[in-house]
């Protein structure tokens, strides 16, 4: 604005200029009208530079007036633009406390956020504390009046077991508890074929401690485990039925922290299969009341020292040495060979007078422990496990006894021990097993073995080995075949179990005397397997038969259920009844030499079981 005025009085002042020149430079020109309008009455000069000057005097008064006025502005303007200043400082200094107390406030509001998730925090914990304190006085009150285990000096210790109020009813008698003799099923001659039998028993009833401790390197376990399936000379069951207490496991074990573990004692062999690795007390045992499980389980329970590794708790291997025992059966030889004894009373074995059978006091020379190895895959469905058996069977073969085809090697036509030898064959087999749920709650399972001499592992207890004509052993080949199919819930197991145990014929023709030896032979007499004989004296003896009766194969279906109408703290209650079909095939042996017949004779029986168990907590 300043300029613009100053721009006007140049503008005016050049303009009054201007016009002074142009009026004295016109002057000359008008100079006579000028003189004739003096003559004629107009202004002199002097009143018109008067005049001139006091326009000019104005002018510059006006002038002096704008200068004043612009310079007055000029400080207003001034004066504005200072104020302006003052207020944009003012105006900055309040946005910085505008955004500091903004920043303020939300520091105060996320302090508050913070402080009311401390809060929300503490009363969560003191409410998770006040619960575990709850919790933890309950367990304490629980532990006091009820424990679960007994600790001993660093040590767990954890009762176990069950009570058993069972029943077993067979259409066929065998003379047996609820334990079935399943290679012991009457052919159809037999007096006792067309008798049954009931028993009731408490003898399953089981008691078991297992105690653990831990190391720095290593957890240690020991587990016993016993039952009242044995018999001593005095048990009967005419009044008391003191049947003796008997060892089913007893055992001891280091588990190191790098996956690796030796166990040593009674146990479970390891062709028994297990639902998890190769763990001790994971033994997938058929839920059968039968103590002697069903037809076509592979299982042992002897002493082993067994070493194992787990590999990411996925993949397992292990090896174990096992007792050997030699199951024999074999018919028509000479008396050329021995393979083991009865036990004697001062080494702690039976001898045949304290048993009921004389084939529960035999035991076997054995030359050395069986050796079996495993594998067990868990890949995340399922458990999957491959094994094998090596066993080494061994007998004193005497070849001067009534067999030899040249008399004179034995120098005496006497039978003599002459020339006597050890003679050993060896044995074995494979096997796997798979176990895997197929549908919700619906758990199928298979199991299989093959070999030779494996037929004591199977639960008909089939025979190993039958004997040459020479006297030596001849293992006989045989397989186990087990397809189980199980449904759980929490409170009923339903189970469905199909078996098979087979047993090769070996056999040939005495050169000496022309007969035929070994087993399953068809010239083995079967003459009166399907008639019955008297019996003999004293009322506990039916009558014998002349009927070989090697078995061929077993065969059993069984079917049932367990309910359990109390599972909890004080321990568990399990109701079942339990129905299986059984049959015992024969080999095909001579009915009559006269119309040279043969015949395939076979026993069957039907078992119904029940079971009433209280299980320890």
């Amino acid at each position: 604005m300043k300029r613009t005025m100053a721009a006007l009085l140049s503008i005016a002042l050049a303009g009054s200029v201007m016009a002074t020149q142009a009026q004295q430079e016109t002057a000359p020109a008008t100079k006579k009208t000028l003189h004739k309008k003096a003559v004629a009455k107009g202004p002199t000069v002097s009143e018109q530079l008067s005049e001139m000057k006091a326009a000019i005097d104005a002018q510059q008064a006006q002038i002096r007036q704008l200068s004043d006025l612009v310079q007055s502005r000029d400080q207003k303007i001034q004066q504005l633009e200072q104020r302006l200043d003052q207020n944009q400082a003012v105006a900055t200094q309040a946005q910085s406390k505008a955004d500091t107390a903004v920043a303020q406030t939300t520091d105060q509001q996320q302090t508050v956020m913070a402080l009311k998730s401390d809060v929300t925090d503490l009363k969560t914990t003191a409410t998770s504390n006040a619960m575990t304190l709850q919790e933890t006085q309950k367990s304490i009150k629980d532990a006091m009046e009820s424990p679960m285990a007994i600790h001993f000096k660093g040590v767990t210790l954890t009762p176990g077991g069950f009570l058993a109020g069972e029943t077993v009813y067979r259409n066929r008698a065998l003379g047996s508890d609820i334990n079935t003799p399943f290679n012991s099923v009457n052919m159809p001659g037999s007096g006792a074929n067309d008798i049954s039998e009931f028993y009731g028993s408490g003898r399953q009833s089981r008691i078991s401690l297992l105690a653990e401790g831990k190391i720095s390197i290593a957890k240690l376990s020991g587990y016993y485990e016993a039952d009242f399936l044995s018999a001593a000379v005095t048990s009967n069951n005419n009044q008391s039925n003191s049947y003796s207490l008997r060892q089913r496991q007893v055992w001891a074990q280091a588990a190191l922290d790098n996956g690796l573990s030796f166990t040593g004692g009674q146990m479970w062999s390891l062709v028994t299969e297990t639902k998890h690795g190769v763990d001790n007390r994971t033994e997938a045992v058929p839920l059968t009341i039968d103590p002697a499980y069903t037809v076509g389980f592979s299982w042992a329970r002897q002493y082993g020292f067994r070493v194992a590794k787990s590999f990411n708790n996925h993949f397992w291997l292990a090896a174990s040495l096992e007792n050997p025992q030699t199951i024999f059966s074999s018919s028509g030889n000479a008396s050329n060979f021995a393979l083991g004894a009865p036990g004697t009373s001062g080494g702690l074995y039976n001898s045949s007078s304290n048993t009921s059978g004389a084939a529960n006091a035999n035991y076997s020379f054995n030359a050395i422990p069986d050796v079996i190895l495993k594998a067990a895959f868990e890949p995340g469905f399922g458990h999957y496990e491959i094994f094998g058996i090596l066993s080494r069977f061994r007998d004193r073969v005497y070849p001067c006894v009534e067999y030899t085809l040249d008399p004179s090697l034995c120098g005496t036509t006497a039978a003599s021990a002459i020339g006597a030898y050890n003679a050993s064959k060896n044995g074995g087999g494979i096997g796997g097993n798979a176990r895997v749920t197929v549908a919700h709650h619906l758990d199928f399972g298979v199991h299989a073995i093959y070999g030779n001499g494996v037929g004591r592992y199977g639960a008909s207890g089939l025979p190993d080995a039958a004997a040459n004509a020479d006297g030596t052993l001849a293992p006989l080949r045989s397989y186990q075949g087990l397809v189980t199919l199980e449904y759980h819930t929490p409170k009923v197991d339903v189970y469905l179990n199909g078996g098979e145990e087979y047993v090769r014929k070996r056999w040939e023709l005495d050169p000496v005397s022309g007969k035929p030896v070994g087993y399953g032979a068809p010239l083995f007499s079967d003459s009166n397997c399907y008639s019955e004989t008297v019996p003999g004296s004293g009322g506990y003896s039916f009558g014998g038969l002349t009927c070989s009766g090697q078995t061929q194969s077993t065969v059993e279906g069984t079917f049932g259920f367990w309910i359990r109408p109390y599972h909890g703290p004080k321990g568990r209650i399990q109701i079942g009844p339990q129905y299986s079909y059984l049959v015992r095939n024969a080999w095909t042996g001579l009915q009559s030499s006269t119309t040279g017949t043969y015949v395939s004779p076979h026993g069957i029986d039907n078992m119904f079981m029940t079971s009433f168990r209280y299980y320890l907590p």
